[in-house]
């Protein structure tokens, strides 16, 4: 049924579009695509698996609440490592250097984890709910709110809070930003543990919702998530949120009536088509937090 998939669609868009907010935000302060950010999604649902069969029996919430602290310290050290040393002179360089950091983070993993794909425990009781003709699993309505929840709370902290007014001000000038007293070194590590918050609830999230993750995963979402910034435009959180939910639906819809080996192209040939006839992105290219 095309509703049923609808939903099926809007459940990976939720993954997507936490991760895409990281990537946006990312994106806002140091003009900077940090192609590592997938890993740090995959980090965060081997964190949560680990503290999930280290306390059997223990809260779902502790779980993501322990893999956002620990990806939000993963973040850190990759723009103190990875991104804050590389001169800003060379525009390639600190892209280049995220790369790298990919490479390390999924050889650590598999040095860490393995190489093979692990389980994701039952965190909570499954119960399937019929509603108008569709099955809507606890699984589903859990992960699809807690993703909301944390898109909200983070468009408030943004809007509202005064980090998240240095926020803006750095994604506008740093140069400007210094000269009314914010530190914009501070505020650039911060949004990057920001950012890495999102992905290791994401990566939780997304271990619930498919009973899997792998040192693997991580590429693949951080490809979407690109695909869904540029899609919503540039520096744009909310565009960021709605790109991912059209692109979870889009490839769910062609995995279901066309077959999944069209599923990536559908992908591909989105990012394209933003490419060649809108680069601003749907709701085109703002400062982050507009």
């Amino acid at each position: 049924m095309f509703a049923q998939q609808l939903i099926n669609g809007l459940m990976l868009g939720a993954s997507y579009a936490l991760v895409a907010i990281g990537y946006t935000l990312i994106f806002g302060v140091l003009r900077l695509l940090h192609f590592a950010h997938g890993e740090v999604f995959m980090f965060g649902a081997f964190i949560g698996l680990n503290i999930v069969l280290a306390w059997s029996g223990v809260n779902i919430y502790v779980a993501i609440i322990g893999a956002m602290i620990g990806t939000g310290l993963i973040g850190l050290l990759v723009a103190l490592i990875a991104v804050r040393p590389v001169s800003s002179k060379y525009p390639l360089a600190p892209l280049i250097s995220t790369i790298g950091a990919t490479l390390v983070m999924q050889n650590v993993a598999i040095r860490i984890f393995g190489g093979e794909n692990q389980a994701f425990p039952e965190t909570m009781d499954p119960v399937i709910y019929h509603i108008a003709g569709l099955t809507i699993s606890s699984v589903q309505i859990f992960t699809l709110v807690m993703s909301v929840v944390l898109m909200v709370v983070l468009w408030m902290f943004v809007n509202r809070s005064k980090m998240g007014r240095a926020m803006r001000a750095v994604a506008e000038s740093h140069e400007t930003a210094a000269l009314l007293g914010v530190n914009v070194g501070r505020t650039v590590l911060f949004t990057f543990m920001v950012a890495s918050f999102l992905a290791g609830a994401a990566g939780v999230l997304d271990g619930i919702r498919t009973s899997a993750v792998s040192p693997f995963m991580g590429l693949e979402v951080a490809v979407a998530a690109l695909v869904c910034m540029l899609l919503g435009g540039l520096g744009n959180i909310v565009g960021a949120m709605v790109g991912g939910f059209i692109l979870g639906m889009v490839e769910i819809l062609s995995a279901a009536y066309l077959g999944t080996s069209l599923r990536d192209l559908f992908t591909f040939v989105i990012l394209i088509l933003i490419l060649i006839y809108k680069p601003s992105g749907l709701f085109g290219t703002r400062v982050v937090g507009d």
